[in-house]
């Protein structure tokens, strides 16, 4: 005897199922994965949905770091020269590397104001070694990394272990430490490293032969497609929808152009820097961490519900302190190319708008201050838009303070415009 699983409501008649609309929509397909079925115009219907819903990801930054170029070019012809481009792709690794790991942190919804002082710890660890104790370079830059990754380690116990406010447990880094570096520089106050070393060339030294930065590029572009292309093919063997051919096709190509645009700028000027491949490799590297594997997905995961992924089985304390550990380690790696940038170790290391610029860079690239929300790439984005800014508002003459006020309000944009965009999804219903 079948037993009929659906009670009679009120009133007493039966609702009749119909198997066919049962079985529909059961194998109805997410209306976001539609796109990579429809071509052009899923991408145009899908574009309709994520404006609708405030999703937007990278594009208004991409967008804006257009306008910036276009306008900085109007006024001042050299803003695209191969000179200028080449010493912003330099200069903004210092800052980028620190973003990076100051974005393990935001996917948390936290903060680390110590990135700073860490950073200035760092330099200084490098030159007391090398130059005061004779100590072998490579070793002295081991000493350093690792001494930034124990010290964010420190303040991820304090967070995580303790329960203190991650603020307040910063904020006491930032002055800790901050004084822990002018006690190692001594009275003195700055030591200068070798030009040559280790550390001296980390933003001297450039690939000159041309086949550097073109092969660079090549592989970038055969490594994505070919991934893409994998995982493709992977999703398609489990039933799941994947991008087409051709739209593969198109985002190789759209790289290819922008990769080769680049290199052969580079090679304009002095080729390819070694800085900005180190700084391509850690954001690679992060990348591929965060979205593809177990550690990223728990990182992710606390960002939308700390109680939720406790109950799920993750060790919150320890992805904690393991997240801080890691914006130390950036930390450190930051602050031994500013010392390269300017070949020493002094006072200043760390001090100024280093902070807000390496938050900034974070925020302004695409990464929610609110937790669970960003890419590493973020931070290439946003150090690009703000170096971009200070280097065209320097060739236009216009004063620090100006620059500083300019930054701060494309901050508090980006700021404004993540809120909204987390309500509009709340309304939405996909916060």
């Amino acid at each position: 005897m079948s037993i009929d699983k659906n009670p009679a409501p009120a009133g007493g008649r039966h609702r009749v199922v119909n198997p066919d609309a049962a079985h529909d929509a059961v194998t109805a397909v997410d209306p976001r994965l539609l796109v990579r079925e429809q071509g052009f115009g899923g991408y145009i219907a899908e574009f309709k949905r994520k404006l609708h819903a405030g999703d937007l990801g990278s594009i208004p930054v991409v967008i804006g770091l257009i306008l910036i170029c276009a306008i900085f070019q109007s006024l001042n012809s050299n803003f695209l020269s191969a000179q200028n481009l080449s010493n912003i792709a330099v200069t903004m690794v210092a800052t980028g590397m620190m973003a990076v790991g100051i974005i393990f942190v935001l996917l948390l919804g936290e903060i680390d104001l110590s990135v700073g002082s860490v950073s200035g710890v760092s330099g200084a660890i490098v030159a007391v070694l090398t130059v005061t104790h004779g100590m072998n370079e490579w070793l002295a830059v081991v000493v350093a990394i690792v001494s930034g990754a124990i010290i964010g380690a420190l303040h991820g116990f304090f967070f995580a272990r303790i329960g203190a406010p991650a603020f307040a447990v910063t904020l006491a880094g930032l002055l800790f430490w901050l004084g822990f570096m002018l006690q190692l520089l001594g009275s003195q106050g700055t030591i200068n490293l070798d030009g040559d070393g280790v550390v001296g060339q980390l933003t001297t030294y450039y690939f000159s032969d041309v086949a550097a930065a073109y092969g660079l590029a090549a592989v970038a572009v055969a490594v994505f497609f070919v991934s893409a292309f994998v995982d493709s093919r992977r999703r398609d063997a489990a039933g799941i929808p994947s991008r087409p051919l051709g739209d593969i096709v198109f985002r190789t190509v759209l790289l290819a152009v922008v990769s080769f645009a680049a290199a052969y700028m580079f090679n304009q000027y002095k080729g390819l820097p070694l800085a900005l491949v180190l700084f391509l490799v850690v954001l690679v590297v992060t990348d591929f961490v965060l979205r593809r594997t177990a550690y990223g997905r728990k990182i992710f995961a606390l960002g939308g519900s700390v109680e939720a992924s406790r109950r799920a089985g993750i060790n919150v304390t320890a992805v904690r302190i393991s997240v801080f550990a890691i914006a130390g380690t950036f930390a450190a790696v930051g602050g031994l190319f500013w010392a390269s940038k300017i070949a020493a170790a002094n006072q200043s290391a760390g001090a100024g708008d280093l902070l807000m610029n390496v938050i900034a860079a974070a925020v302004i690239g695409g990464t929610s201050l609110f937790g669970g929300r960003g890419r590493t790439w973020n931070a290439l984005l946003g150090v690009m838009v703000i170096v971009s800014i200070q280097y065209g508002l320097a060739l236009e003459g216009i004063a620090t303070p100006i620059q500083y006020m300019i930054t701060g309000g494309v901050l508090l944009a980006t700021v404004v415009i993540d809120s909204v965009t987390r309500k509009t999804q709340k309304t939405a219903g996909r916060a």
